[in-house]
């Protein structure tokens, strides 16, 4: 099974909030997911950011490879350092 840390897309229209979940790569976006590990807000000022650390961590460690939004993001926050 092919996992990924990817955003799940919520929120209203033209509002967009995203939660950073573990998934496996077949499930739809909004799907089915393993783990909710943290959120994005990138509307408010300024964006909001935050995710747990060690879960990333674990799950990074485990062979879950993050799509390039999420590395992005953790590589701004200093998430995996």
């Amino acid at each position: 099974m092919a996992v990924k840390i990817r955003l799940k897309r919520m929120g209203q229209k033209k509002k967009p909030f995203y939660r950073v979940v573990v998934a496996d790569s077949r499930s739809p976006r909004d799907g089915k997911f393993i783990e909710e590990i943290g959120y994005y807000n990138p509307v408010s000022q300024p964006k909001e950011f935050k995710i747990d650390n060690e879960r990333a961590k674990y799950w990074v460690g485990t062979g879950a490879k993050p799509t390039s939004i999420v590395e992005k993001l953790f590589n701004d926050n200093d998430v995996l350092a």
